[in-house]
């Protein structure tokens, strides 16, 4: 698949599996941080054989996501199966193409939003089901209690994986397209990208700074480290 747009659906089914774990991730279980966008992208890109591109896009898409504080039931932007798409869709685009990150980026703040929706959605099934079973929830049944939970799992990985797969094949065309009839310079497009993205970033830190005590430090003192680490290896 490297270097081309994969055709046919079954080409695309791991990565709508790749996507529906990440998508689980966010909210659902494990949360175990696969579905920020540096993880999602890069591994979706090394599952089409471009890792580097993955990459870069999911670090693009991260300085985006870092404005984004997921609390409780408020509102959101899903990440997880965004940065998936916007991965898979870099990884697989024509060799050269000049509009590769900044389609890929769309393509994974549309999907984000679109994203949002589908959990609003999905939580209103929730609800319904469980007000459906309040009596045997009242009673402390084990069996509602679990079915409900598994339903819901199970509902959500299906909700981000066909997600994913809508949106591969919603962009798809258009990461063709680019290929063809983007006309501005890479090196442009990927600094346009790069310096939307960290204007972004750099104002949600400045909102962190702002609202709690010693943050400052603390992201002065990891910034130290990594650039250590980075240095040293």
């Amino acid at each position: 698949m490297t270097g081309s747009l994969a055709p046919g659906l079954i080409a695309l089914l791991p990565f709508a599996l790749l996507g529906g774990i990440c998508g689980l991730d966010v909210v659902s279980f494990p949360q175990a941080m696969i579905s920020r966008p540096i993880v999602a992208a890069t591994a979706a890109g090394a599952l089409a054989g471009r890792a580097g591109l993955g990459l870069l896009v999911g670090v693009a898409v991260e300085l985006i996501a870092l404005e984004t504080l997921p609390v409780g039931a408020s509102r959101y932007p899903e990440w997880g199966s965004a940065s998936v798409a916007a991965g898979t869709l870099a990884a697989m685009s024509p060799v050269g193409s000049p509009g590769t990150v900044p389609v890929a980026m769309l393509a994974a703040l549309c999907t984000a939003w679109v994203g949002d929706w589908t959990m609003i959605v999905l939580r209103r099934w929730n609800a319904a089901r469980a007000r459906a079973h309040v009596e045997a929830l009242d009673a402390g049944a084990a069996s509602t209690i679990v079915g409900l939970q598994l339903w819901g799992l199970t509902a959500d990985f299906a909700r981000a994986g066909t997600l994913t797969l809508v949106a591969l094949l919603a962009w798809r065309p258009v990461v063709i397209a680019a290929g063809t009839h983007w006309a501005l310079d890479p090196r442009v497009s990927r600094a346009i990208v790069v310096g939307t993205a960290a204007a972004v970033a750099v104002t949600a830190v400045w909102k962190v700074f702002h609202a709690t005590a010693g943050t400052r430090w603390l992201f002065c003192g990891g910034l130290a480290v990594g650039i250590s680490l980075l240095v040293w290896t």
